[in-house]
């Protein structure tokens, strides 16, 4: 059985023990999240619209992170224009631990 999941404005195919990075999640390291279920799958597939009701996918927070640093460098040719920004974003690791159906 996998469940679609939606966090931080993205959408998760996931499965029982599975671990998965997202954008951050206000919660300590051990704590238990549940997020929104878009979709059911399995033998049958149930489609929400937008969630399917009773649906619920729980996790625990492993650790909170930051990811790779990406850099941002624009330049103008010949205008001595140039700007280098650099960005990590802030990740929370998470291990799924049950799903519950409808």
């Amino acid at each position: 059985m996998f469940a679609v999941i939606k966090t931080g404005g993205k959408q998760y195919r996931v499965a029982a023990n599975d671990v998965i990075t997202v954008d951050k999640i206000e919660a300590e390291a051990g704590a238990s999240v549940t997020f929104p279920v878009l979709m059911l799958g399995g033998e049958s597939v149930v489609v929400g619209a937008p969630l399917v009701d009773g649906a619920a996918v729980t996790a625990e927070v492993v650790e909170q992170g930051r990811g790779d640093k990406v850099i941002a460098f624009k330049k103008r040719r010949r205008q001595n224009s140039r700007r280098k920004r650099g960005f990590r974003a802030e990740l929370t690791t998470v291990r799924i631990t049950e799903i519950r159906g409808a």
